[in-house]
């Protein structure tokens, strides 16, 4: 009696579903599809778990199916389920695991490369501060040896160098005296007939 009410359940379930449904071959077998609406043939070709089927007409236990290459036949319709068998979605979130992962490796890399280029920017910028504070430094001393410079030069600007001058000095003074001793000689010469006398 259960098996029944089973049955009758399925049978109006199928009618409400109605056709054209997109199922797929379960989980857990390669299912035959066959040309005789009872199976009772050999199958011609073998569905395997996750081959998406629609499904165009539905009678008490079996189903009329078309595969995505257009090939039409009937299966077993217990085998038929409205979601995607385990295997098709783990593979569906393997793929995406791995595209999410290639993502991932490449903004890593991207972040090492945003990472290498910040550093060596902040590594010129210190190196141009450290040299702008250097020539900064050297500007301010060498402002002051100038401001030193122009003192000393206005002290003495009206002033006589005397280590110049006591040199200058010296030098008339022997030459004087040299000039004056030929001059005297030669004063002396003509005089004397060209004789020194002393």
């Amino acid at each position: 009696m259960k098996r029944m009410v089973a049955l009758g359940v399925l049978v109006v379930a199928a009618g409400v579903a109605g056709a054209q449904d997109t199922l797929y071959i379960t989980d857990i077998l390669q299912l035959g599809l066959h040309r005789a609406q009872d199976t009772s043939d050999s199958p011609f070709q073998n569905l395997v778990s996750g081959t998406e089927v629609t499904v165009l007409e539905r009678v008490p236990n079996y189903a009329r199916v078309r595969t995505a290459d257009g090939q039409e036949g009937w299966v077993k319709s217990t085998f038929l389920v409205s979601e995607k068998p385990a295997r098709l979605r783990v593979a569906e979130v393997e793929a995406r695991s791995a595209e999410l992962q290639q993502v991932l490796e490449e903004v890593i890399a991207e972040r090492d490369a945003a990472s290498t280029d910040a550093a060596e920017i902040v590594s010129l910028a210190e190196l141009e501060l450290a040299m702008a504070e250097a020539s900064h430094d050297t500007l301010a001393r060498l402002q002051q040896e100038n401001s030193a410079y122009e003192v000393r030069m206005e002290f003495y600007r009206g002033a006589l160098p005397w280590p110049w001058v006591a040199g200058a000095f010296v030098v008339v003074l022997a030459t004087g005296f040299v000039a004056g001793w030929w001059w005297l000689d030669a004063a002396i010469r003509r005089r004397h007939g060209g004789f020194r006398v002393y």
